[in-house]
């Protein structure tokens, strides 16, 4: 069993976080794939080190396993992921709710994020589960978008 600490992500935090996101067992993008998208270590650390990508790093074992950045101008959840070995631990469910807090911080009440519309794709149940609703749009990538209204 692996202890899980969680932190603020910051800058130096990036280039540990392409790696991951080429990892994941459903929806991994490689760094050459994320720069295709406009998406480089220098842009994403930089928009962390600006305060426009507040994110949360799930550690164990002295190494980042886990991550989840929401957009602090929009509310979106832009991603959360986690290595295939630290799955159905809870880390995701708490990198997300950490992220949410932020976000909920900055002043939203409502978050969203796009999620892939099948339902045997994991992420599709697991944001339900966790209160996210459909609001019956997709986004640029063809994804169901969800959202989440804070109760207060």
């Amino acid at each position: 069993m692996h202890t899980v600490n969680y932190r603020t992500a910051g800058p130096d935090d990036i280039a540990a976080c392409i790696v991951i996101r080429g990892q994941t067992r459903e929806n991994a993008i490689s760094e050459a794939g994320l720069n295709e998208l406009g998406i480089t270590r220098e842009s994403w650390a930089q928009s962390v080190r600006e305060g426009e990508l507040p994110g949360v790093a799930a550690e164990a074992d002295g190494r980042i396993v886990g991550y989840c950045f929401g957009d602090a101008q929009s509310g979106e959840i832009v991603v959360l992921a986690l290595l295939p070995d630290f799955e159905n631990m809870g880390v995701g469910k708490a990198l997300l709710t950490k992220a949410m807090e932020a976000l909920r911080d900055l002043g939203h009440r409502r978050l969203f994020l796009g999620c892939n519309s099948d339902p045997a794709v994991r992420s599709h149940g697991f944001y339900r589960y966790l209160g996210w609703q459909p609001v019956g749009q997709t986004d640029k990538y063809g994804d169901e978008m969800l959202e989440y209204t804070f109760a207060d």
